[in-house]
């Protein structure tokens, strides 16, 4: 083990108890030796260079290539407390000028003209969709939860966050509803048959708008549900209510003025919008580097202090902010114990390595809910302040009878089925 990387280590390590063997057959602990005890062995010399250099980036990869690996503990484990560290001491000083590097040349990265935008995309969402059937839940939501109570099925939370959505939408029969960003369908199918709306969903995965539409097919939905292949900026029609599940964080922060344009465009004059995305509770930032490199190119997760800039240049209207804190944290949990029980699966799909990239991205993913700044806000928009009940009550009110009509109704087709 080389000096300077011991020396990093001492920097970057100072609560927890880390057992560190480096290629040469050399091991220390690192950190104030609490909490469970935690181990990772490096494979070649190498790998000490790449994490000193930049490990926010180089631990993915090193991981991905199998020249890391966890000997004690597991890997959300290792990395929660790599995060709690950053998170208590910042590191040390050349990670954030890289950072600041980042931040400072994040508009030509998240470039997401149309063409990158359908480029990026395809990366992640025109996967095999037997993949997503491995972890996601029966109705393939592939965004954040709601948690309603302890000890909630991941089904029973997905379905409570489609309900608490529509409730917000203060939906009624017959409605015109644009879904920017419609995924695997299940909120357009949701709204159509238990809210009794008219649904448009737009997409730019091709392998999500085939399963959507043959799902509004087999549903008998045809008719009120309609799924497009296309970017949200080409839609010409107005609607009386718009959302957007999980979408807005692959705009990009040169986007956000540009889609919040758009939504006051779409909406009719009294119509109500809500906005469902990923944020940070901090301050503005970038894309962590190895999620942007094999992840989700081009995406960004913004501060709300970005996104109510933008929201306040288009002339919009905030007329409620709702903030889940841990939510995704117990949903990205539930994906992964999920995605390991059917590892061997996944395996077969692909390979070893994109299996270990997926168990990372899922574990990173799920530490940055609980430990860093990230949260999901769910922030109602429209174009005049009357259209909107003064108080609360209509949620849970809705909801009620949301939950109603699910008795009442027969269960929507699944996806997986």
């Amino acid at each position: 083990m080389g000096t300077l990387f011991r020396t990093f280590l001492s920097t970057l390590i100072r609560l927890g108890h880390l057992e560190v063997e480096t290629a040469d057959g050399i091991v220390q602990v690192f950190g104030d030796r609490t909490g469970p005890k935690l181990g990772v062995k490096l494979n070649d010399r190498a790998a000490e260079r790449e994490l000193i250099f930049d490990p926010t980036l180089a631990m993915g990869e090193l991981y991905m290539d199998g020249r890391l690996v966890v000997t004690k503990g597991d890997l959300y484990d290792v990395l929660a407390l790599g995060a709690r560290n950053i998170a208590e001491f910042g590191g040390p000083r050349w990670l954030k000028l890289l950072e600041d590097a980042r931040i400072a040349t994040r508009r030509f990265r998240q470039r997401n003209d149309r063409l990158n935008a359908r480029k990026n995309i395809a990366h992640h969402y025109d996967l095999n969709v037997k993949l997503y059937d491995l972890f996601l839940d029966s109705d393939r939501q592939y965004s954040c939860a709601y948690y309603e109570h302890p000890g909630a099925t991941l089904e029973e939370a997905q379905l409570a966050k489609k309900r608490h959505i529509a409730a917000k939408l203060l939906v009624d029969d017959d409605h015109s509803v644009l879904d920017i960003g419609c995924g695997f369908g299940g909120m357009g199918l949701y709204l159509a048959k238990t809210a009794g709306a008219r649904a448009t969903g737009v997409t730019l995965s091709k392998e999500q708008h085939a399963v959507a539409v043959k799902r509004a097919v087999d549903g008998g939905l045809a008719d009120r549900v309609n799924f497009q292949l296309e970017d949200y900026r080409d839609v010409n029609d107005r609607f009386d209510r718009i959302v957007s599940v999980g979408m807005f964080e692959h705009v990009g922060i040169g986007g956000f003025d540009e889609y919040f344009q758009h939504v006051r465009r779409l909406l009719k004059d009294d119509g109500v919008m809500v906005l469902h995305a990923i944020g940070r509770s901090g301050k503005p930032n970038a894309t962590n580097p190895w999620i942007s490199k094999y992840i989700f190119p081009g995406g960004y997760i913004p501060a709300l202090s970005e996104v109510f800039a933008s929201i306040e240049r288009a002339g919009l209207y905030v007329t409620d902010t709702e903030i889940l804190r841990l939510h995704y944290a117990e949903t990205l949990k539930a994906w992964r114990e999920r995605f390991m029980a059917n590892r061997e699966e996944a395996k077969a799909l692909y390979d070893e390595r994109f299996c270990r990239m997926w168990e990372f991205y899922l574990a990173g993913s799920e530490s940055s809910f609980r430990v860093d700044a990230n949260m999901v806000f769910q922030i109602q928009l429209a174009k005049r302040q009357d259209v909107v009940p003064m108080t609360r009550d209509y949620v849970g009110e809705r909801e009620a009878r949301l939950r109603e009509r699910e008795d009442q109704k027969p269960a929507l087709q699944l996806a997986g089925e």
